[in-house]
């Protein structure tokens, strides 16, 4: 049994890293921020992170510097915030593949994706747009998987590399039409871009913020997108949903983690900072016009979307046979 002065010290014990919790959440932040993209310059992972970093650094009174430390479909970035100190001051821009995808596509991880990071909100989510050359004899998703099923394996479709969330989009799709398509990954978004307007690939699914401003020039033509409901930024171009496929969704994020152990004190506090960045006025009409949505999600609410993204873009991953050592 315990004796009286040990109840007492181990009390005051928690009673102090309380507080200290609460005074690390109330001071935060007291020096610049890091905030650690793990792709590429000029995507729309870093894109999303700059727009982040300024209306942060607006709203906080310290600096937030973006670092990218790319590789590895963003597990290099991941892994080195999952060892970092959890006190605010290393932040990391998450998404859909680092934070989703990789978990069953890479054989080997560095760090577990759930419980490796501190899921604490996000940013925006968006669908992806499956668009078509111009030239493409098909106006709706109805009749390209009319002309699929005419003529199994004639036709292939790109994508921005093994395992991307446009890769598995259309692996999902194959799935529930029953297609048979021949995939071809580009190095990256740029390229395979290049190819659909050329006409050297007739079909691929593209991030819609990325789609939108060569449908409006014509260069591509969208026949629907993965979200549940129409986006304002191209309001004639129809679901997957509704098109012939109830419940069909498969949409890119972009979120806000950091180090495993945070404070939960902390965490919401910076939560709270995402969440008014999010209901900016002038944040909203950007997104709106990429056809993104902000969000509003809490941190544990966000912990289990993450959960719910690995078991869903697993079961893709699995589909499609994309494996990486």
């Amino acid at each position: 049994m315990l004796s009286i002065k040990t109840l007492i010290s181990t009390g005051l014990a928690i009673s102090l890293a309380c507080s200290g919790f609460s005074t690390l959440a109330q001071e935060w932040p007291t020096k610049a921020v890091r905030l650690i993209v793990p792709m590429p310059p000029a995507g729309t992972t870093d894109n999303m992170g700059r727009l982040v970093a300024q209306k942060m650094t607006e709203l906080i009174g310290q600096v937030v510097v973006v670092e990218n430390k790319v590789g590895a479909n963003g597990n290099i970035g991941s892994d080195f915030v999952s060892k970092s100190a959890p006190d605010g001051y290393t932040l990391l821009v998450s998404g859909v593949g680092s934070q989703g995808i990789n978990a069953t596509l890479y054989r080997s991880m560095p760090y577990d994706i759930v419980e490796g990071l501190t899921h604490i909100g996000m940013i925006a989510k968006g669908p992806n747009a499956l668009v078509v050359n111009p030239a493409f004899p098909a106006n709706t998703l109805g009749e390209l998987i009319a002309l699929i099923k005419a003529s199994p394996g004639k036709y292939n479709y790109a994508s921005t590399g093994n395992g991307a969330s446009n890769h598995l989009s259309m692996e999902i799709l194959k799935s529930a039409a029953g297609l048979h398509l021949t995939h071809i990954p580009y190095k990256g978004g740029a390229p395979a871009m290049l190819d659909l307007m050329s006409g050297q690939v007739p079909m691929m699914f593209v991030n819609f913020d990325s789609a939108v401003p060569h449908v409006k020039s014509g260069k591509i033509r969208a026949l629907a997108v993965t979200s549940l409901t129409r986006r304002q930024a191209l309001p004639d171009v129809p679901t997957v949903a509704e098109s012939g496929f109830p419940g069909f969704e498969a949409e890119s994020w972009t979120a806000i983690s950091g180090p495993p152990k945070m404070p939960a004190a902390l965490v919401l506090r910076i939560n709270e900072v995402l969440i008014r960045i999010a209901q900016m006025p002038d944040v909203r009409e950007k997104f709106a016009g990429l056809g993104l949505e902000a969000s509003l999600l809490k941190p544990e609410a966000m912990k289990q979307f993450v959960q719910q993204e690995v078991d869903k873009w697993g079961k893709a991953v699995r589909a499609s046979g994309a494996t990486i050592d």
